[in-house]
C-alpha cells in the first residue's frame, strides 16, 4: 500500500513495513547492504504530521516510524526514527496494529502528538508516565469500535 493509504488509515502504534521492492544484495556488499537496508525495513508508527505550509513553500503531509532504541543496561543513548512523505515510492505494509484494550501515551494532545509509549493496559500508562515526565501527556485507549468502523467502512489496512 502506499504511504498516503498508511497517513490515512493506520493507527499509531501499529507495526508498519517498507520496501523498495529490489532483492537484496549479498552480505559481501556492505555498502549496498546498508543502502538496501535503509529502504527495506520498518518500525511502529509514531507520529502523523499535516501538510504545512513554510513561507511559500508547502510540505507534505510525513509519518514517522520508531526503528528502535540503542544503549545498555536499561539506558538508551540513541533513538532511531524514521520520516516518510506521502509522496514516498516506497511500498508500505502493516504488520501489526495495537491490541484492543492497549493504551497510548501521547506527549501532548491535538493531531500533531507523538507516540512516546504503547501500554499494554491503563495502569501500565500510568505507571510508565509517573516514571518518565511528560506533563501534557494525553492517554488514548485501543478501542473494539475503532476496530470495526476500519473494517465497516472499508478501512481495513492488510
Amino acid at each position: 500500500m502506499s504511504a498516503q493509504l498508511i497517513y490515512d488509515l493506520v493507527p499509531l502504534g501499529s507495526t508498519v513495513t517498507y520496501s523498495d521492492s529490489t532483492p537484496r544484495p549479498p552480505e559481501r556488499h556492505h555498502k549496498k547492504l546498508a543502502a538496501w537496508e535503509n529502504r527495506n525495513s520498518g518500525g511502529r508508527l509514531i507520529r502523523k504530521q499535516a501538510e504545512r505550509r513554510v513561507g511559500i513553500t508547502t510540505l507534505p503531509a510525513t509519518m514517522t516510524l520508531h526503528k528502535g532504541d540503542y544503549g545498555s543496561q536499561g539506558t538508551i543513548v540513541m533513538r532511531v526514527h524514521q520520516t516518510f512523505s506521502v509522496n514516498s515510492e516506497l511500498r508500505f505494509a502493516v504488520k501489526e496494529r495495537p491490541a484492543i484494550g492497549s493504551v497510548l501515551v501521547l506527549d501532548r494532545p491535538g493531531d500533531d502528538a507523538e507516540l512516546v509509549y504503547l501500554a499494554s493496559h491503563r495502569a501500565d500508562a500510568e505507571e510508565w508516565l509517573s516514571r518518565h515526565g511528560y506533563p501534557n501527556a494525553v492517554l488514548s485507549e485501543t478501542r473494539a469500535d475503532a476496530v470495526a468502523a476500519d473494517t465497516v467502512e472499508g478501512r481495513t489496512a492488510a
